[in-house]
């Protein structure tokens, strides 16, 4: 039998990049790459989306159920065997210390599998337990914390197709995908943009792959957006580069607003984030003085810096300034494909302080966000004893031992639980620990739909859906699992009942994966059995949408200077005023890889090959200062920690800076002198989880000040 060809979509990311797959005659991947067809992502496909062959195929693979015995060693059980003991020691725990000794962390792994993505929640839910938590809370929740604390604008942003400017802060999306700028083969969709006439501002302490696109390149120190962007709103405020009437309209504050960012001038902002003062007046000319319909957007340079919460604020209150939003009577491209569609009139919504009502965290009095407990806190809640101590965790995709900042606590804190089931396909660091492994199926092994929580993240011109049936086989002799049944049989197993969107699932009959993505697309306009034959997706259409009139004598208004935030801005200006001169020489920062998203695919051998090991990225001048060739080892030591890297020159550094990627590193009792080589090393090894910002309990991950110094002797 010949090989043959089949259509699906990567889910590694967002992207969601159409493929094409070849199978062997055992319906084997063999081969896979880009669709040029495809009418979204026409062609593009990563480096990392093209490993799927070696991922699937990986002699690494976990194929069965593993169970580590008290002397650490692991065996082989059946799946339901495994299911089995789960149930019985969670129902143990829970009977012993109450529901909330109950915990979950989900990671990229739970979020890309549409069929499982919410699931953990709900499980959780039904058991009675708030205590869902995932790297989205460690990543950009400075997003939901602003949308809660400045209010939302119901027919959403502008598209980028009516964009004439936009301003990327802190994101790379030429090799990590991500909004405001298109996820679909970004590299073309910015050359398309570029060619019709958009303008863009960069800004990064690197000059990335993006800012080489860029009109406007500002490359200020890690951690001072708080400054540069209130800066920058003074300038725009101070010569009326603003949307007047939208402003006047919808927002209930501006006066506050251009008080507070007063101290905040534009020789005090350059010398403190070292950035030339014309710059300044440029971006605040180009996003508000030219008469442009602009759009800012962020990722997770900001989102994880200091005061990363004031930083978003203050970036969406650029949006707001330049009236960044869709109007009455314009057409809301993407209305809604599986999530649901409502009316959404051109007003704002207030805001909704969310995380101060519901669960709230017995360490800090931190709430929810995004139906989640805060991340940064979980470390905590296992290892302080007392009512609602955690001594269950089911990790569903993710890696929180690499993840989750100062790796020794969070690492001693897995360590401490009566109960730790991993759903992980490979020995991740966090698999390491655990006393169950439950390997999934990978992605082309079952049927999916695109990353639906967040589709108009994804598809901002057109109600677009994608679903993709189980294209290839699984391996012989494995006994892999869906990552639904996880949930539903050990709901069953503990007599509690599971919803899918809403709705009540069969907890008799084993429902099929498509069973329960029919009920995850109730909502949409196109049958879910149309959408099944559609092998390259489809716009699945419905009535067009318009932004409507506001509702009559409606008083909801932005609210962009709160009190909390006043004092943050507070704060910040404080903290920046007292470390002019701090004397620090360097600052870390966070860097993508085109070889990795996190830590998956660092297994991989093609991964492996090209990026062994996460360099210490440096610009040469200072490596020259300092006597630091090529390949030299580096101690980096923050407040809080040191690690060894080898130093790497790179002149798209800014100077003071030290640029190396996370997602690297073993557990951290290991030896890294030795280790590094082969695994890396864990930046989190130099973050304090201790220094968290309100609300949602987010560490320094990046901005943080480091010291340098070339390691003498090799050990």
């Amino acid at each position: 039998m010949a090989d043959r060809e089949v259509h699906s979509f990567c889910r590694i990311c967002m992207g969601t990049c159409g493929m094409v797959l070849t199978l062997d005659d055992a319906g084997r991947l063999k081969s896979i790459r880009g669709d040029r067809d495809d009418p979204q992502t026409l062609g593009f496909a990563c480096f990392k989306g093209l490993r799927a062959v070696e991922a699937h195929n990986s002699p690494d693979r976990i194929l069965q159920p593993l169970k580590r015995l008290p002397d650490g060693s692991r065996i082989e059980i059946p799946l339901e065997q495994a299911l089995d003991e789960i149930a019985g020691k969670l129902g143990a725990i829970r009977d012993e210390s109450g529901a909330e000794a109950l915990a979950g962390y989900k990671g990229g792994g739970a979020f890309f599998t549409a069929s499982a993505s919410v699931m953990l929640n709900d499980f959780l839910r039904a058991l009675g337990s708030p205590k869902t938590y995932s790297s989205a809370t460690i990543d950009q929740s400075a997003k939901a914390v602003t949308a809660g604390r400045m209010g939302t604008w119901a027919p959403g942003r502008i598209p980028n197709a009516q964009c004439d400017v936009m301003l990327l802060v802190g994101t790379n999306p030429m090799v990590s995908v991500n909004p405001p700028f298109d996820t679909r083969n970004p590299v073309k969709r910015m050359k398309e943009a570029r060619e019709r006439g958009m303008k863009l501002i960069v800004v990064d302490p690197r000059a990335t792959e993006t800012a080489q696109f860029a009109d406007l390149f500002i490359q200020p120190l890690p951690g001072e957006d708080p400054v540069l962007f209130a800066g920058i709103i003074r300038i725009m405020l101070e010569n009326g580069w603003y949307d007047k009437e939208f402003c006047d309209a919808h927002v209930g504050d501006l006066a506050a607003l251009r008080a507070a960012v007063g101290p905040f001038t534009s020789d005090f902002v350059a010398r403190r984030a070292d950035v030339p003062e014309e710059q300044l007046v440029e971006a605040a000319r180009m996003l508000g003085g030219a008469g442009l319909k602009g759009l800012a957007g962020s990722s997770t340079g900001p989102d994880m810096g200091p005061y990363s919460n004031l930083a978003e604020h203050l970036i969406e209150t650029l949006n707001v300034l330049m009236g960044a939003f869709i109007r009455e009577g314009q057409e809301i491209l993407n209305p809604g494909a599986i999530l649901p569609r409502y009316p959404r009139q051109a007003q704002v919504t207030p805001p909704g302080r969310w995380w101060e009502n519901g669960p709230t965290s017995r360490i800090d009095g931190s709430g929810m966000l995004m139906d989640e407990m805060m991340t940064g806190v979980m470390a905590d809640e296992i290892l302080t004893p007392g009512d609602g101590q955690i001594r269950a965790l089911i990790v569903h995709g993710g890696n929180p031992a690499s993840s989750v900042p100062d790796q020794r606590k969070i690492v001693g804190a897995l360590r401490a639980l009566d109960l730790l089931v991993c759903i992980e396909p490979i020995m991740s660091i966090t698999a390491e620990l655990a006393d169950y492994i439950l390997p999934p199926k990978l992605q082309y092994e079952r049927p999916d739909l695109h990353f639906w929580l967040y589709e108009y993240m994804i598809y901002r011109d057109s109600p677009f859906a994608r679903y993709t049936p189980a294209c290839t086989t699984v391996p012989d002799g494995a006994q892999l699992v869906d990552d639904w049944y996880v949930f539903w049989s050990l709901a069953r197993r503990m007599g509690v009942n599971l919803p899918v969107n809403g709705m009540p699932l069969d907890m008799v009959s084993v429902p099929e994966t498509d069973d329960i993505l029919a009920m995850i697309a109730r909502d949409c306009p196109m049958p879910f059995a149309d959408l099944q034959t559609l092998p390259r997706g489809a716009d699945v259409g419905g009535a067009r949408q318009f932004a409507q009139a506001a509702e009559p004598g409606w008083q909801g208004r932005f609210a962009l200077m709160p009190a909390d935030v006043q004092a943050e801005l507070d704060h910040a200006l404080d903290d920046a005023r007292a470390r002019m001169e701090d004397g620090s020489e360097f600052r870390l920062a966070v860097r993508r890889l085109r070889e990795t998203f996190n830590s998956v695919g660092r297994n991989l051998p093609s991964t492996r090959k090209r990026q062994p090991y996460n360099r210490a990225y440096l610009n040469p001048h200072d490596m020259a200062e300092r006597g630091i060739a090529r390949a030299d080892e580096v101690i980096i030591r923050s407040a809080h920690g040191a690690i060894m890297a080898a130093a790497e020159p790179d002149d798209t550094v800014r100077r003071r800076v030290v640029s190396i990627s996370h997602g690297f590193g073993g557990l951290p009792d290991a030896d890294q002198n030795r280790g590094y080589y082969k695994d890396g090393v864990s930046t989190n090894l130099l973050l304090d989880d201790t220094r968290r910002e309100s609300i949602n309990a987010m560490p320094r991950m990046t901005g943080l000040p480091v010291s340098l110094e070339r390691r003498r002797e090799r050990e």
